[in-house]
């Protein structure tokens, strides 16, 4: 192991955890001011991919067509909450996971038939192609590095929109006392309209921004769905800031797992047998993470206050 190796690891690490956080917040969001389990919010990150890809190729411009899908996805989201998703609040749980687990369903069928099942072709972003110099003899890509600081920089306003603004104190209130928040002539309804538009406005925005890094394809949305659940739950449902230090924790023990488990193995175990227990312990040591913490902490690392 090398210096330069992990440090790669490690930043690949916090790039991915910011993608977590991304799709987590949005998710943490709906789950937590209106105790709605939406599977299909992964698809709405697919969508995203799908939608950046598409427009950045015809309008010839990677960044053009991520500004374009914002609204689309923000469109495509509230359309889903009016026609589906309203009519789930007041059912049960398993209700909900069944008619959102059906949507799931839906919608990738509609993107293959719109787009087939091959991987789609991503333009890569203009004037980021190259590395910059970490240290020396280290290039590390660009575009990551602005992945980095893109979440960065949305976990900020996040925290300033939610903790600091009348909005977030509506949002806040609506989570523990809709029925007081509704009695003083807030719109509830509308309110709750507004957090899941901008959830999936945000899932959106992170398959837009994952799309030239990783595979835009009908199954892109299913693993990143589940780590999402795995980080809100060991963040804190309904916490923003729970949500960023559990997204960087998964996203940091999930890429170096995977890249230094087998080699840490190959000290006791032989070579075939190392890569394959070692294998098999990354994809296991997220969770193994997640029921450790829980153990402690039953209700996450940062809960929102609730009633």
């Amino acid at each position: 192991m090398t210096v330069n190796l992990l440090l790669v690891q490690l930043l690949n690490g916090t790039q991915l955890g910011i993608l977590l956080f991304l799709v987590a917040a949005g998710l943490t969001l709906v789950f937590g001011v209106m105790n709605f389990i939406n599977l299909a919010h992964g698809v709405q990150y697919m969508l995203g991919a799908y939608l950046a890809a598409s427009l950045g190729t015809w309008s010839g411009s990677f960044w053009v067509g991520l500004v374009l899908a914002m609204p689309v996805a923000l469109l495509i989201g509230l359309a889903l909450e009016l026609l589906v998703f309203r009519h789930l609040y007041d059912r049960d749980h398993l209700s909900q996971v069944l008619a959102t687990f059906g949507v799931i369903i839906t919608l990738q069928e509609a993107v293959r038939a719109l787009w087939g099942s091959a991987p789609l072709n991503v333009l890569q972003p203009d004037g980021l192609g190259g590395g910059i110099p970490i240290m020396p003899g280290l290039l590390y890509p660009a575009y990551r590095l602005v992945i980095i600081a893109t979440g960065i920089a949305v976990a900020l306003l996040l925290w300033m929109l939610v903790d600091k603004t009348r909005t977030g104190m509506l949002i806040r209130a609506g989570a523990t006392h809709p029925a007081i928040v509704s009695a003083l002539g807030v719109n509830i309804n509308r309110l709750f309209t507004v957090v899941f538009g901008f959830g999936a406005m945000l899932a959106g925005f992170a398959g837009a921004m994952a799309g030239p890094v990783f595979a835009v394809e009908p199954g892109m949305s299913d693993n990143i769905l589940i780590l999402a659940f795995v980080v809100i739950v060991i963040g804190g449902i309904g916490s923003i800031r729970g949500a960023f230090l559990a997204a960087l924790l998964v996203g940091l023990l999930d890429t170096t797992g995977r890249a230094f488990l087998p080699d840490l193995l190959h000290l006791i175990l032989s070579a075939s047998a190392a890569r394959q227990t070692g294998a098999a312990l990354a994809s296991m040591l997220v969770y193994i993470a997640m029921a450790a913490i829980l153990f402690f902490r039953p209700v996450g690392l940062f809960p929102a206050r609730r009633a």
